[in-house]
């Protein structure tokens, strides 16, 4: 866990944890997607087309950089979570930019259209994995600091000696009313010993 002297206190553990899973998650989605477009559609992406359903040595590289890519937005999110406000929202806008431009990028290259297109839904995928990840493991990451207690909820202004209108006297102050309703007892009692003592004494 590290404060850092800041807000708020992130389990560093938790985080890292998430974000190496993430780039596993990362990496399996451009196989998948590989495997997918040449096996299933035949069409030769992110290698060339001799190349077998999974690529060549191209494509492993193209995932192990989807796997550097998911750490290095989990060192953004960690930055983020220790110094900026609304950490979670601006880490969304730039990991939600960032897979727009790597979607959009397979049109600039001299491919075939269905290459292009294949290329850019496995980048999106990639890309929206990796944030929708990494945004729930900054949620979990974020700790209460020592100092800090939840503040209890204030209760309503009290009327008419602390009651409400509403409400009965017995619910703010039951150890007071309970005391009385001892006393009432115990005089009644007493009352009725009385009564029982004077009428033996008619007779």
């Amino acid at each position: 866990m590290n404060e850092n002297g800041s807000e708020r206190a992130v389990d560093v553990t938790r985080l890292w944890s998430g974000g190496l899973a993430t780039a596993v998650v990362a990496a399996l989605v451009i196989f998948a997607g590989t495997l997918i477009v040449r096996g299933v559609f035949g069409i030769p992406v992110l290698a060339p087309e001799e190349a077998g359903h999974l690529g060549d040595a191209g494509t492993v590289g193209y995932a192990l950089m989807a796997g550097m890519v998911a750490l290095l937005a989990t060192a953004l999110l960690h930055l983020l979570l220790l110094s900026a406000p609304r950490a979670l929202s601006f880490f969304g806008w730039i990991v939600g930019l960032a897979t727009a431009i790597a979607a959009v990028t397979p049109f600039t290259q001299g491919a075939e259209l269905s290459s292009q297109i294949a290329t850019g839904l496995i980048n999106l995928v990639c890309g929206i994995a990796i944030a929708s990840l990494l945004s729930g493991v900054g949620r979990s990451a974020l700790v209460r600091r020592r100092g800090d207690r939840p503040v209890p909820p204030q209760r309503p202004a009290l009327r008419h000696e602390g009651v409400l209108p509403d409400i009965e006297q017995e619910e703010y102050d039951p150890t007071r009313y309970r005391a009385m309703d001892d006393d009432a007892e115990y005089e009644h009692r007493r009352a009725e010993e009385e009564r029982a003592r004077h009428g033996h004494r008619g007779i």
